[in-house]
């Protein structure tokens, strides 16, 4: 869509999506907001490819060194794990993490003892020995964990960073399911009016009385707890706020005349709904779509605290809470506050950004 501006005489033609664009970029708040949810996109994106711990699901346990503070240096032998390792692919690591290639073993100290290395075991007097053949090429490496381990003795940071694709991907296919149902009802009621929509806003009407957290929680017990289940019960939930409002806009765009004009021609109902009312609102859409995204990250944290949504070992931010809480009368709260402050941030930068859009789309401006 194009529209004519003039300037020093003459008439230049300007795209509405550059226009857009070009207020959006003026709002600060919403170009920081894009630029943090697009380091998480890419960070989800590449998973295990970036993640200090590649182990599926970052589930590289080592209890010798559970609960250690952010920015804990160790030595770990590297120590052949008997059995042969699947070599993958870089598609299958980015996706599905690498099986460790060594199992490691917190130490203090080690010495070379030619044939042998001779290592003391973290913050135990124990000493053990064990031939070159048993180890790896290089025996010692050092390990840094910038965000400390759990109680499990896991990588902070691998699951943090893995738990932001969980948050995206709920985010993504709900408010996709949530589109599709929530623009089809809508559009169908608006367009229709008489006894469609009627039934349609009586349907509308009912969910909308039916708390979402309820409902959601009700949904996950049908459909069972897991990953692919918490999607689509916070899709189910999220469509009556898209469909209201296409509903309203689609009302006020049926009496207009390219309207009156496309039945003129003779097409059909669907056409006219989806080829040339829809287009009219997608601005209207894509910042309530924004709007329930927040909302949908915030319902997969909240069930993932409840035990309800994602399963262990699979990392989630409101999982990492469940785990953790306890510790905030301790001198351990940071395991608990910083989940908790991605998804803060990840909330924010998404609701800041629908700000954003909406005043670059505003017309009166």
């Amino acid at each position: 869509m194009k529209f004519f501006k003039k300037k020093e005489n003459k008439y230049k033609a300007v795209s509405i999506t550059a226009l857009t664009w070009k207020r959006f970029k003026k709002e600060w708040e919403g170009m920081v907001s894009l630029g943090f949810i697009i380091l998480v996109i890419v960070v989800a994106i590449l998973g295990y490819l970036v993640t200090p711990d590649s182990t599926p699901y970052c589930n590289n346990v080592q209890l010798e060194i559970a609960l250690r503070k952010p920015g804990f240096t160790v030595q770990l032998l590297q120590v052949e794990p008997g059995h042969e390792v699947p070599k993958v692919g870089v598609l299958h690591k980015m996706l599905f993490g690498q099986p460790a290639p060594y199992q490691t073993v917190p130490v203090s100290a080690w010495r070379d003892m030619g044939d042998s290395v001779e290592v003391q075991l973290f913050e135990q007097s124990d000493r053990l020995r064990y031939a070159k053949s048993e180890l790896a090429d290089t025996p010692v490496i050092t390990r840094k964990f910038r965000l400390g381990t759990d109680r499990y003795g896991r990588d902070v940071l691998s699951q943090l960073m893995m738990g932001s694709r969980v948050s995206l991907s709920v985010g993504f296919l709900s408010i996709f399911i949530a589109l599709i149902i929530g623009i089809t009802v809508g559009a169908v009621a608006g367009y229709y009016r008489g006894r469609v929509d009627d039934v349609l806003m009586f349907i509308i009407n009912v969910v909308w009385s039916i708390p979402t957290l309820l409902l959601v929680i009700a949904i996950s017990f049908a459909l069972g707890k897991g990953f692919w289940q918490i999607f689509i019960a916070i899709g189910l939930t999220m469509w009556v706020d898209i469909a209201r409002v296409v509903r309203g806009q689609v009302i006020s765009l049926r009496e207009q005349d390219f309207v009156e004009s496309g039945k003129a021609l003779g097409y059909n109902s669907f056409r006219i709904i989806f080829k040339h009312i829809l287009p009219n609102i997608t601005g209207t859409v894509i910042v309530i779509a924004a709007s329930n995204f927040s909302s949908a990250i915030l319902m997969e944290a909240g069930l993932s605290f409840l035990g309800l949504g994602v399963q262990p070992p699979m990392p989630s931010w409101g999982m990492m809470m469940k785990e953790n809480y306890a510790y905030i009368v301790l001198d351990k709260a940071y395991l608990a506050i910083v989940p908790g402050i991605a998804i803060m941030l990840l909330v924010l930068s998404f609701m800041l950004i629908g700000n954003a859009l909406r005043n670059a789309m505003d017309v009166r401006n």
